[in-house]
């Protein structure tokens, strides 16, 4: 199995994970800043071609119940030009409460609020791309 990216499109931040190559847990690995689309989608590619990604996973921020938002619509654009773009698959997953979670297992490390705001993110990337990892093994 190639590995997964796994992203939590923000407004400022992309944070991104990568999969070990068997496909089994989720590591943080960096944030984007965003400035422009085109710049945004070339800082995914990079890491799709140096991480030999063979599928993109990102989440789609659905209010709690269930339903789309105004960041929904935004998400839901930014992942049509990822697969615009066709370097690999482009995958979707519920990110509920993924935000809220990653600020809870900081916590629980004694992180200052400094360092969460530098983390979470990514970490919220993380839980994402395990989400759809376990998700995956389920159903091989």
């Amino acid at each position: 199995m190639q590995r997964a990216l796994g992203l939590d499109v923000g407004t400022r931040r992309i944070g991104a994970a990568l999969s070990d190559p068997l496909g089994i847990s989720a590591q943080r690995l960096t944030v984007i800043e965003r400035h422009d689309p085109a710049r945004d989608f070339h800082a995914i590619a990079s890491l799709v071609s140096t991480h030999e990604v063979g599928v993109v996973v990102v989440g789609l921020p659905l209010t709690l119940k269930g339903t789309r938002s105004e960041q929904t619509k935004s998400v839901e654009e930014f992942v049509n030009g990822l697969r615009q773009r066709r370097a690999c698959p482009v995958e979707v997953v519920d990110e509920r409460l993924t935000t809220v979670e990653g600020h809870r297992a900081l916590r629980s490390t004694g992180a200052s609020p400094r360092t969460h705001k530098r983390l979470i993110d990514q970490v919220a990337a993380q839980l994402i791309l395990q989400t759809y990892l376990d998700a995956h093994a389920r159903t091989t």
